[in-house]
């Protein structure tokens, strides 16, 4: 009986464990979407994420490394530059912490010429944007390893006015 009791006892502490992690690690990340993220605070971003992070974005690449993803997300403020995530109506993860997800919506205004490579620029159309968006995360000792980033890019595109 006691070793059952030890072994239940292990398991709890672990579940205990691993719930003050998914919980410090949803913090961070509220934090992140709504600090770091929103007000361009890229000097901030390592406190979320690991020097060589591997970020999958929705248009199906992927980037390795803090510093080409603080360029792709600076991009995407140049012509929006306030674009935001205010809230996460749904944020859980697994048990160890290891894992987290969090849904958002990612607002802003196409307000500022877009580039497109090749000196061109596509001009603002004015078009507020405002879409669901979801961020898996792959956590290791209290930063994210691994990002996978969702939204629907063809409603991006149709609420900044460039879908077909």
């Amino acid at each position: 009986m006691r070793a059952k009791i030890d072994s239940m006892q292990t398991i709890l502490k672990s579940v205990a464990e691993g719930n003050a992690s998914l919980e410090k690690n949803l913090f961070t990340f509220d934090t992140l979407d709504y600090n770091v993220f929103s007000n361009q605070q890229w000097i901030r971003l390592h406190e979320s994420h690991s020097q060589d992070i591997i970020v999958n974005w929705p248009d199906g690449h992927h980037t390795n490394g803090l510093q080409k993803h603080i360029e792709d997300l600076s991009a995407m403020f140049v012509y929006a530059p306030n674009t935001s995530i205010k809230q996460h109506p749904i944020r859980f993860g697994s048990s160890t912490g290891e894992w987290s997800c969090v849904t958002g919506v990612m607002e802003g205004t196409f307000t500022k010429p877009m580039p497109i490579g090749g000196g061109k620029f596509i001009q603002p159309t004015g078009k507020t944007f405002k879409l669901p968006m979801c961020t898996v995360g792959h956590w290791s000792n209290g930063v994210m390893i691994e990002e996978s980033l969702f939204w629907d890019n063809q409603t991006y595109m149709n609420q900044l006015g460039l879908g077909k």
